[in-house]
């Protein structure tokens, strides 16, 4: 008889294999948000010093208290600029992410005893921005900064600026080249720093420029430098100028007989 198999059909093993989950799409690096500067120029009324001396150290206390507050929030600096302009005395350079610290700091002043004798005689608002002319790793004089690190020197130059309309018809290439002759002169002054903010849109120019420098002679040197550039013939506007003196408030106001 013959020996009879028996053929055991084992399952059919299927190979398994974990499927990756599929990748979450990259999410974009959140953009560095911007800050809001403003320039506001103050000039006193002298009626303010006629009132009595108790009243008058009130309100510089008070205008002294709200800078401070503001300080606590925001980036604010004041300028002395008595003795070198006449149409005003003092200004506060702020920054901010948020335009209501902006409008808290007016109110305050406005509101506040010595409000009524001060006048904005003249105020610039811009925001920060990389420029398209200056690399992201760029250092130096003219190295963009979205936010505004102030270097405390002894003087800042600040005055608004308008290109004309031909310019923005030119390629950015050409635009670029000229710029970069601009940038050179500018390095050649390493000890002063250039904080360039932008206007379009949300003021009547379109830049404001702060230059900090600790000496008078090389801020002149260098703009006189700047004319010279081929850059230079685009520009429809760049007065007025304002030379300004770091001090504190209350010296300000003790020194203009606040």
């Amino acid at each position: 008889m013959a020996e009879q198999t028996t053929e055991i059909t084992q399952p059919v093993q299927h190979e398994t294999r974990e499927t990756a989950p599929a990748a979450a799409p990259a999410q974009p690096k959140p953009k560095q948000p911007r800050q809001l500067v403003r320039f506001t120029f103050y000039k006193l009324d002298q009626q303010w010093q006629l009132l009595p001396a108790e009243v008058r150290e009130q309100g510089k206390r008070e205008l002294k208290r709200i800078v401070d507050a503001y300080s606590e929030r925001a980036l604010i600096r004041s300028y002395g600029l008595y003795g070198v302009r006449s149409d005003c005395d003092f200004m506060l350079w702020t920054a901010t992410y948020e335009a209501e610290d902006l409008r808290w700091l007016s109110s305050q002043i406005r509101r506040s005893p010595m409000g009524p004798y001060l006048r904005e005689a003249q105020a610039f608002l811009a925001m920060t921005k990389r420029s398209v002319y200056v690399g992201k790793n760029a250092r130096g004089a003219h190295d963009p900064r979205l936010v505004i690190s102030p270097e405390d020197s002894k003087y800042l130059f600040v005055y608004p600026f308008v290109k004309t309309r031909p310019w923005y018809m030119l390629s950015l290439e050409e635009r670029k080249r000229m710029m970069n002759e601009h940038i050179r002169v500018g390095l050649k002054y390493p000890q002063i720093k250039l904080n360039t903010t932008y206007s379009f849109g949300i003021d009547d120019q379109e830049f404001v420029v702060a230059f900090e420098s600790d000496s008078i002679a090389d801020f002149l040197d260098l703009v006189q430098e700047l004319r010279e550039t081929e850059a230079s013939q685009y520009t429809l506007r760049d007065t007025p100028m304002f030379m300004c003196v770091l001090e504190e408030i209350d010296q300000i106001l003790d020194a203009i007989g606040a």
